[in-house]
């Protein structure tokens, strides 16, 4: 099939990050075609958008949207049609079969999503906790974490802990240095804890990246630890072995992206709670408790 070239419009009332997401997804199961993206954010009046059918007059090309407002989506759809573009409302099917299996009526309230709610605050406070216990700082907090991922120096342990923040997840992370002992923190953590490994070549690639941002390009490349091959390959292993012994998971982030790494590690927490919660159905009667509460044993 011949190369080509579309001009896709995404079209929203609010960020836009819905419709990024979707476009993300879905383009990156074609190749070899070129898409231009046009994002239209915090379209909410008819003005604005009269500069996205300007937009699209211009170039024109399928057009995804999120509006709430009926007469600009009547607008836009009108516009779409006497230029013979597709034009979808992405979240309408979704909402439709919501609505029947709930039994009310959507409310039309744009950017819902954003709102400054109870959620809203619990990722701001995520993001402040991640800021103050990454890299091993604040080990007495961990108690407070949702999660704790450890690993070797440049394992993506701080990005994954970002992107966790953002959906509320507290979580810390805890470098595995070598000849340096974890905090003690660790040996009973009241939450799970995930490993991260990642292959030795990667590894090097990212720690010669790193020093050349610091500056560090006069360092012997040939004589540092932190980027000799036989030195990088047994930090690793030691540190896969570190997790083995306190059963720790362990994920490859080698060919993971940070968001599939992220949900790997929801997916071990809701595993690991699951198996808390097992437990303590399954833990035999404490035969003190009915003599304190004044039963019988």
């Amino acid at each position: 099939m011949p190369h080509r070239t579309v001009n896709l419009h995404l079209v929203s009332d609010s960020t836009g990050e819905t419709l990024n997401s979707i476009a993300r997804a879905t383009l990156a199961r074609f190749e070899d075609h070129h898409v231009v993206h046009h994002r239209w954010s915090l379209i909410r009046s008819r003005l604005q958008l009269d500069r996205v059918l300007e937009g699209l007059d211009h170039e024109p090309g399928p057009v995804l949207f999120t509006l709430v407002d009926k007469s600009l989506r009547l607008a836009l759809e009108e516009a779409c049609m006497r230029l013979g573009v597709p034009c979808l409302s992405v979240l309408d099917q979704v909402v439709e079969l919501l609505q029947g299996q709930l039994g009310a009526r959507a409310r039309e309230k744009r950017a819902a999503q954003h709102v400054m709610d109870a959620d809203y605050f619990r990722r701001i406070d995520a993001m402040h906790y991640v800021l103050a216990h990454d890299d091993g700082q604040g080990t007495a907090g961990i108690h407070e974490a949702d999660v704790c991922l450890v690993g070797v120096s440049r394992s993506s342990k701080t990005p994954t802990c970002f992107y966790l923040a953002n959906r509320g997840i507290k979580a810390a992370n805890v470098p595995i240095v070598p000849n340096s002992e974890l905090p003690p923190e660790l040996a009973d953590s009241p939450c799970p804890v995930v490993g991260l490994t990642i292959e030795t070549k990667a590894l090097i690639e990212i720690r010669r990246h790193r020093l050349r941002l610091i500056g560090a390009d006069g360092v012997r490349q040939d004589t540092n630890d932190y980027v000799d091959h036989d030195s990088v390959k047994a930090e690793i292993l030691a540190a896969r072995r570190l997790c083995n012994q306190h059963g720790w998971p362990v994920i490859d982030v080698t060919r993971r992206s940070i968001e599939e790494t992220a949900a790997t590690v929801l997916q071990l927490m809701e595993a690991w709670h699951a198996r808390r919660g097992a437990a303590a159905e399954h833990a035999p009667a404490d035969p003190a408790a009915a003599v304190l509460s004044g039963g019988t044993a």
